[in-house]
């Protein structure tokens, strides 16, 4: 394996002149390489064997042995790295050469062989990257192609290794053979000098091999060790002088053998740590000709995308051309050629001149017809399915519901119950095999339907100003020590999430009382009022200046209800948001008593993030929740005649998980908040409603694009009726779910909290079924009805 050394421009000009002699073969052949990896881990292991019981008998190893004993724990690593990054039948998908010593195995494992054979085990990074770039100049790499070589280049490493083992394997026989024949000789020397020659007419006979490790090791133990033992190192002199050899040169050549070995092993060890630190995104990206011709997307977006949305598009155009005629460069580029018209605008979607709603979006078909994708039986099951997915869905669970509560009264009427009592038991039997029937078809989702990531902007340096967003937390001001603790996680929360175009702040009432005011009100504000003036000194010094427009304080006055005849905060949270999104675009005035904050920017607002008070929101997370907000193909798109969202999304609500502090408040929360997974009123419906009907539930926690919010809920919904309004909302202004972005909160620490806040729950969930009436409440007519209906199917799941 071991090839002539090669520079950097020698191995530039060898890719090129590889891709000309590769030949690919059509059809598919047997997987090759899992059982050269196998065969190549059972020869290693049996040198390293062979080398462990050397050093345990104190004999001489060579320096490649020793580095080979010493680094085998990292070769065993890199071995389990590569079976398990070469799953059965992987290979089987990579292109394969169709003649030559690597015929029927992929093209890129024997690229990687041809790597690691002309640097002797090496791997460089700029040599790598030209090497591939000259090969592509003669022959374009398919997107799987790129990032199998990650694994390739180990398995030659491993390859490479074996090679050199085996060497020392072979040397080491070998030496032992010297080593028998020189302790013979030096024994018979002692004893019986006159002996010796029958000894070396032995060996003779034995006829043993004339190479360089039984020579060298024969003449290191017999030289200077007297006159009788000179004379088999006079015979060995003549017998290599036959073929011009001495034993000096030989010696030499076992020398330089040795050194050469240690070498490649180093390199190769070198290079096995190397493959693990190189970036393979970067290096992928730098050679992928799909990523050149999408980078040139008319509207310009590709290129601002996070790696994560740009991997997706490649993978989108990686999947059409194996289904279809063209290769991927041309899908790459027809989806670019489609999108360019829509890039002109002419009123049109700005959507449309984007190359990711053709390889993501609805004009996923477009693009499949133009590269005349065959479309195979159980895709075009699949595209029927997504049709009909929601009564397939309910469908499922009815199925599943009457078909267990059915088994179960046939039993009881077998049994003798009568008809009265098996009535009663019907509708409790329905109840309960319901969540069987939802458990179901949740779990048939989660296997039949692969999760997408919502596609994001990239934003890790910074949110563009157009971005602006306001982090708020609406909550209640009861006491000192209460409003300490919102001010400090307020505080964490900024220094997790600091960027210019990122406020903070709290949007308060106070609890309800019998009256407008109380007498420790006034104290409390002004503390709070203090609290953020404080944190605006504290962070608010950048470039020289103080600015005063981090920290926020919006705190509202009671106002009496004469439905519950007492004075509180109007409509609650949802009234605390929706004068929030007033005063952002300049009116509500009056609905806030006190407002701390220079608020001159926050007229520029898009974005506002909002948690509840034990949410903690994660480093850069704020980044993110903005980043996928802006991305085209989610931004919101209103609906004037549904009077809704019917595209993109208004809302995106994270993941949320209980945080390892608030499972370990108290013997419930370890007992009900610990459980990984589950997540009693998100998790085990929200993931299946954003996978199959591509929306998720809203539970008051996530971004919201404020016009888009204000212009689908604001006024519609009545006054004192609405408990649970997060579901709603997320139907009218369409929630999404962000399955890669999580929160974290506490779980309730008692169960009496957390039973207050199921009762909570399913009395807000009976307040929304007016919305399943031909008139709905409030201003909202009959398009609210389904959204009303997607709203309780959702939060009867969780």
């Amino acid at each position: 394996m071991r090839a002539e050394l090669f520079s950097a421009e020698q191995m530039e000009l060898h890719g090129k002149a590889l891709a000309g002699l590769h030949g690919l073969a059509i059809g598919r052949a047997p997987d090759l390489l899992l059982s050269r990896l196998a065969d190549n881990e059972k020869t290693l292991v049996g040198v390293c064997t062979l080398l462990t019981q050397e050093v345990s008998a104190k004999s001489r190893i060579t320096p490649a042995a020793g580095w080979l004993l010493d680094n085998f724990y990292l070769i065993e690593e890199q071995i389990r790295t590569a079976r398990r990054h070469l799953p059965k039948g992987y290979s089987r998908e990579l292109p394969r050469l169709a003649s030559g010593p690597s015929a029927g195995r992929p093209r890129m494992y024997d690229i990687a062989l041809e790597i690691i054979s002309h640097g002797d085990g090496r791997v460089d990074t700029e040599v790598l990257t030209r090497f591939v770039a000259a090969y592509q100049t003669v022959s374009d790499l398919k997107l799987g192609e790129l990032w199998a070589l990650p694994i390739m280049l180990r398995l030659a490493v491993i390859e490479n290794l074996r090679r050199v083992a085996m060497r020392i394997a072979v040397g080491r026989r070998e030496r032992d053979l010297a080593n028998s024949w020189a302790d013979r000789m030096s024994e018979v020397a002692e004893r019986d000098p006159k002996s010796l020659i029958l000894v070396i007419a032995d060996m003779a006979r034995s006829q043993p091999p004339m190479v360089s490790p039984f020579v060298a090791e024969l003449a290191r133990r017999l030289q200077g060790r007297g006159p009788a033992l000179a004379l088999p190192l006079t015979w060995i002199e003549q017998h290599l002088s036959e073929s011009g050899l001495t034993i000096e040169l030989v010696v030499q050549s076992e020398n330089q053998q040795q050194a050469a070995d240690q070498v490649s092993v180093s390199n190769s060890i070198g290079s096995l740590r190397v493959l693990g630190a190189i970036d393979w995104r970067e290096f992928v990206e730098s050679l992928s000709v799909v990523e050149r011709t999408l980078i040139e997307d008319p509207s310009g977006i590709y290129g601002k995308m996070d790696f994560a949305s740009r991997d997706r598009y490649r993978h989108a155009a990686e999947r059409i051309a194996r289904a279809g005629s063209m290769t991927e460069r041309e899908v790459a580029r027809l989806a670019v050629e489609l999108a360019t018209p829509g890039a002109a605008g002419n009123g049109q979607d700005v959507r449309l001149g984007h190359v990711g709603y053709f390889l993501v979006d609805k004009g996923v078909p477009i693009l499949e017809r133009a590269a005349q994708v065959r479309q195979p039986m159980p895709r075009k099951l699949s595209w029927l399915a997504r049709q009909l997915s929601l009564p397939l869905y309910l469908g499922g669970i009815a199925v599943v519901s009457a078909g267990a509560a059915l088994g179960l009264l046939t039993q009881l009427s077998a049994s003798g119950v009568s008809r009265l009592w098996l009535g009663g038991i019907a509708v409790v039997a329905l109840l309960a095999a319901s969540r069987l029937g939802v458990a179901w078809a949740n779990w048939l989702c989660s296997v039949l339907v692969t999760p997408q990531i919502l596609p994001k902007m990239d934003f890790s340096r910074g949110i563009p100003p157009q971005s602006r967003t306001l982090v708020i937390v609406p909550t209640m001001l009861t006491s000192a020590a209460g409003l300490d603790d919102l001010i400090e996680a307020l505080e964490v929360r900024f220094l997790a999430n600091q960027d210019d175009y990122l406020h903070f702040g709290l949007l308060t009432d106070f609890a309800d009382a019998a009256q407008a005011t109380r007498p420790e009100d006034a104290p409390l504000l002004l503390l709070a009022q203090t609290r953020i003036g404080e944190l605006n000194d504290k962070y608010g010094i950048a470039g020289g200046q103080t600015r005063d427009d981090i920290f926020f304080l919006f705190h509202r006055p009671r106002r009496w209800n004469p439905l519950d005849r007492i004075w509180m905060g109007h409509e609650r949270k949802r009234g605390k948001l929706a004068d929030l999104n007033a005063l952002l675009r300049g009116g509500a005035q009056d609905a806030f008593s006190l407002v701390v904050g220079n608020t001159t920017e926050l007229c520029k607002v898009k974005y506002v993030i909002t948690l509840d008070t034990d949410t903690q929101l994660p480093r850069d997370a704020a980044r993110r929740f903005v980043a996928a907000m802006a991305h085209p193909l989610n931004q919101p798109h209103f609906d004037a005649v549904k009077q809704r969202v019917t595209e993109g999304y208004g809302i995106l609500q994270p993941s949320v998980a209980i945080s390892l502090p608030g499972t370990n408040r108290s013997l419930f929360a370890r007992l009900y908040g610990g459980e990984p997974g589950i997540d009693p009123y998100t998790r085990s419906a929200s993931d299946v409603y954003q996978d199959v009907f591509a929306e998720g539930s809203f539970i008051g926690k996530g971004i919201y694009d404020v016009d888009a919010f204000e212009r689908a809920v604001g006024g519609n919904f009545p006054e004192n009726t609405i408990l649970s309004h997060d579901l709603l909302e997320g139907c009218y202004a369409r929630s999404g779910l962000l399955n890669d972005v999580q929160l974290y909160e506490d779980y309730p620490a008692q169960y009496a909290s957390d039973v207050s806040r199921r009762h909570r729950w399913i009395r807000g969930d009976w307040q929304l079924a007016g919305w399943l009436l031909r008139r709905v409440p409030g201003a909202g007519r009959q398009a609210r009805r389904e959204s009303a209906f997607d709203a309780l199917a959702v939060e009867a799941d969780g």
